[in-house]
């Protein structure tokens, strides 16, 4: 394992949760701020981050590719409920097979504020208001999530991409101080 790998998955991932912090501080959600993302500094995730550490995407995308799935991925959506994934489940009426539930409020915030930050981790300079969006776009396809929670984080990430942090971000405090979506 390479010292720049070390320090760079490091760096990387500290970055990320700061940008998160920072971004629920501004919407109110300060708990959820100060432990997003712990999960990164654990043995399960850490050292896979630093064996699959590329600096332009995702380690978990490496591992994938390797492995066929990624273990530091399974580790982490399963303890962080800011991931759609975490909300998977059967429903019960078993013939329906696995769902997405509904995501609560401040979750779906909290998933919206690390895909700006994940987007601005990995895109640097080239980060614009309409990356997270443009990144959705790739994934949406491919996501089991509850059509309601997939409505609201639609509309959040437009009007981050059509108005701007400001205005989505006094929009998402509007909500948090109603309390639903």
């Amino acid at each position: 394992m390479k010292f720049i790998n070390l320090w760079g998955h490091f760096y990387t991932i500290s970055i990320h949760k700061l940008r998160v912090m920072k971004n629920c501080f501004r919407v109110g959600l300060f708990k959820q701020g100060l432990l997003h993302d712990l999960s990164k500094y654990s043995r399960e995730e850490f050292w896979l981050g630093v064996l699959y550490y590329q600096g332009n995407r995702s380690p978990n995308a490496a591992e994938r590719e390797d492995k066929g799935f990624s273990r530091a991925w399974l580790h982490h959506k399963g303890r962080n409920k800011h991931h759609h994934e975490y909300w998977i489940d059967f429903t019960t009426d078993l013939s329906q097979g696995l769902s997405g539930h509904r995501i609560p409020l401040n979750y779906v915030i909290e998933m919206m504020m690390d895909r700006i930050a994940a987007s601005k981790t990995y895109k640097g300079k080239a980060y614009t208001d309409g990356s997270p969006w443009e990144y959705y776009e790739y994934t949406s396809p491919y996501m089991v999530i509850h059509p309601e929670t997939k409505a609201l984080l639609e509309k959040l990430l437009l009007m981050l991409k059509e108005e701007g942090e400001k205005r989505t971000f006094a929009y998402i405090r509007y909500l948090l101080k109603k309390g639903s979506y």
